[in-house]
């Protein structure tokens, strides 16, 4: 463990105006603090958060971060207060140690809750201040090196989990990559351990045949030095969770896997990596589809390098990384690089769009299981790049549709999405982007989200705010058809209701407002007895409420199938048909034409008046087509459909012998009028046998 002075001196090295009072006072408040506590090591509590603030000054990070770190668990684990801590270390640090402070467990909750919680706090404060994220990371790089002192296994594959899931792809986010891939090899050693051992040790047995990598290093050296290149070239084997893998995506054994081994040249300028991949790529051929030029197009966290894969000697396969020492740094520390204390340098705004991304998400996710999803693609997919029509670059992960793309620009623009052009050409939305598209999104103010397109869309982002439209679009209808069922409710009381019927109503049940009332009526949380009852206390008595006429129909129009009723798929009833609802507790209303056979199955149900409205148009019908087995037959049956203006959706053939066969088509149509003119229409044909609504 680090003692005072040494860790003092460590951050005086690189920054001599840090203030060294602060890292003192925090330094022995922390160790008073934790007092006698013990780690699972045995070893005492204080010695985490001096040895994270080592890890920061590593980074030669300013005194601020390292004090946070040193104070990151008196919070939780200590008597300390948050009151404290600002008024002995200031507001930047009182911030910054609130942010990094876990949230106690709460032993009622799922893991899942527990983890979105953490994840919650944990995102808004790192968007306040983004060296929150490094002080957490190196919290959580320390706790994996210390974790198997942990003598529960079920605790330490929670943890390894969380950190594979969370945190390695938060350091890969914003560039730590050796945070990363330290992280990533100590959960896998937990999270498999056989697979772990198994390709350490094949790696040790291909290390002890010959120092290899040494050599293909001296000759790249040796290449690059003929060509007047000046490079500092590095060589390694790959991680063991990076070619364990590589294994399980491509499905091959460690023999047939040929790169596993990459090598880094460091040169001094940006011209000199491009010459330095030409000599390469003259001397050695390149393995097709594997070169990568992030200096032009960096990633979206900041890293930029050459990346490409050549076959050296005819049969071995390396990768080659190609930067100068600026990139580098950026490479091995990311964000952490442009934090590090640097003379008469002003600091970079904390706020990063992926970040800001995530935030939003945050504020659209209505449960822990969609924030850890959503959370989960905004950072663990591989990206490609596309641009928009006036040039602008947008990062995307792989199979990102024009969805995808559009909310990436703008959350509006997503929301008003009706079509693409990808390179010009017009393109259904759930087209996939491929890297290097240019994508013009088409947009109309009458559209809003669909809930199909939670089918193509599969960014975190555009995911959280299509979810979220459609939880409000289905509150809102919710809250308009129960206005109407409680109108009619009203009307079935003895006497008018007075003006504090409705207040009353809400405190006898319990409820926030009117339209948490108005809901609970449209899905029958609340039965009509409850609910007569509440506005008027014994009304309902020696009365059959269930039994009581409904005054009037209620009308649909306006609403949106799917959403606060369904239309029942066993009739598949249209505008002019006459319908009934069947209401049950927590579902939708489903409405059934009146003559369906399904209507008896629903005696335990709570059937309402139901009426389309005025003017009501457009519905999906279901028709049985029954056609002669000979050529032509259902082109016919398609040209009369269209003739009659109704849409086909999809045919489905259901039965089929050497006479005859029959299909089950959905249309679009009108009305109930419409597609009685239509089954006229194909009756006559000759083609046709037989034509009813299925």
């Amino acid at each position: 463990m680090l003692r005072q002075y040494e860790l003092v001196d460590r951050v005086l090295s690189y920054d001599a105006n840090a203030d060294e009072a602060l890292l003192n006072r925090a330094y022995v408040f922390s160790m008073h603090a934790h007092g006698s506590q013990k780690r699972a090591s045995g070893d005492p509590y204080f010695s985490h958060p001096i040895e994270v603030a080592g890890i920061l000054t590593d980074l030669h990070l300013d005194d601020e971060t390292i004090a946070t770190a040193i104070l990151h668990d008196t919070i939780e684990d200590t008597v300390a207060t948050p009151e404290e801590i600002l008024a002995r270390f200031g507001p930047s640090v009182a911030r910054m140690v609130d942010g990094v402070t876990k949230l106690s467990k709460i032993e009622a909750q799922t893991e899942n809750q527990r983890a979105a919680e953490n994840l919650r706090k944990f995102l808004l404060a790192m968007s306040d201040d983004i060296r929150v994220l490094l002080v957490k990371l190196a919290d959580r790089l320390h706790n994996m090196r210390t974790l198997h002192h942990i003598p529960k296994p079920e605790k330490r594959r929670r943890i390894a989990r969380e950190t594979m899931d969370i945190y390695a792809p938060l350091a890969e986010r914003i560039g730590m990559y050796e945070f990363m891939k330290e992280m990533q090899t100590l959960a896998f050693r937990e999270l498999e351990p056989e697979a772990y051992e198994s390709i350490t040790r094949r790696l040790e047995s291909l290390a002890a045949g010959g120092d290899r990598i040494a050599k293909i290093a001296a000759n790249l050296k040796q290449l690059l030095a003929r060509a007047g290149i000046e490079a500092e070239v590095t060589g390694r084997e790959k991680h063991p969770y990076s070619i364990w893998k590589k294994m399980s995506e491509r499905h091959v054994s460690l023999e047939q896997l040929s790169d596993i081994m990459a090598f880094r040249a460091i040169v001094a300028t940006e011209e000199e990596c491009y010459r330095a991949l030409g000599v390469i790529h003259r001397k050695w051929p390149m393995v097709p589809g594997r070169f990568k030029d992030y200096v032009s197009t960096p990633k979206r966290n900041g890293y930029r390098s050459l990346h490409t894969s050549v076959f050296h000697a005819g049969d071995t396969r390396i990768e080659i990384q190609i930067r100068t020492e600026a990139m580098h740094a950026q490479a091995e520390y990311g964000l952490a690089a442009h934090w590090a204390y640097k003379q008469n340098e002003v600091r970079p705004d904390t706020q990063i769009r992926w970040i800001q991304d995530l935030v939003e998400i945050l504020e659209n996710a209505d449960n822990p299981e969609e924030l850890l999803e959503h959370t989960k693609m905004a950072m663990y997919q591989d990206r490609i790049f596309a641009f928009t029509p006036r040039g602008e670059l947008i990062q995307l992960p792989k199979g990102a549709t024009p969805i995808d793309f559009a909310y990436a620009v703008h959350t509006d623009l997503g929301d008003q999405a009706v079509g693409a052009k990808i390179n010009g050409r017009v393109v259904p939305l759930k087209t996939e982007i491929a890297n290097g598209d240019q994508v013009q999104i088409l947009r109309s103010k009458a559209q809003t989200p669909q809930d199909n397109w939670l089918n193509f869309a599969i960014t975190g982002k555009a995911r959280a705010a299509i979810r979220r439209h459609l939880r409000h679009k289905q509150r809102d209808e919710n809250v308009a058809l129960g206005e109407k069922l409680f109108d009619d409710i009203v009307s079935r009381l003895p006497v008018p209701i007075g003006p504090d019927a409705r207040g009353d109503a809400l405190r006898r049940l319990g409820l926030t407002d009117e339209a948490a009332l108005m809901e609970a009526i449209a899905r029958q949380q609340l039965d009509d007895k409850a609910v007569m009852e509440a506005l008027m206390p014994g009304s309902t008595e020696g009365v059959d409420t269930a039994m009581a006429p409904q005054r009037m129909a209620i009308s649909i129009k306006g609403l949106t199938p799917g959403v606060s009723y369904d239309l029942a798929e066993c009739c598949r009833p249209v505008p002019g048909d006459r319908i009934v609802g069947v209401r049950r507790p927590g579902q939708p209303i489903a409405v059934h034409n009146i003559a369906c056979p399904a209507l008896a199955d629903g005696e335990d149900a709570d059937w309402v008046d139901i009426a389309w409205g005025d003017r009501a148009e457009g519905g999906v019908a279901r028709i049985a087509v029954t056609l002669k087995n000979e050529p032509g037959a259902l082109g016919a049956v398609a040209t009369i459909i269209g003739a009659h203006k109704a849409n086909i959706l999809g045919i489905r053939l259901d039965n089929r012998d050497t006479t005859f066969h029959t299909n089950n088509i959905d249309l679009e149509v009108r009305d109930a009028a419409h597609l009685m003119k239509l089954l006229a229409a194909l009756r006559a044909a000759n083609a046709v046998s037989a034509a009813e609504r299925g």
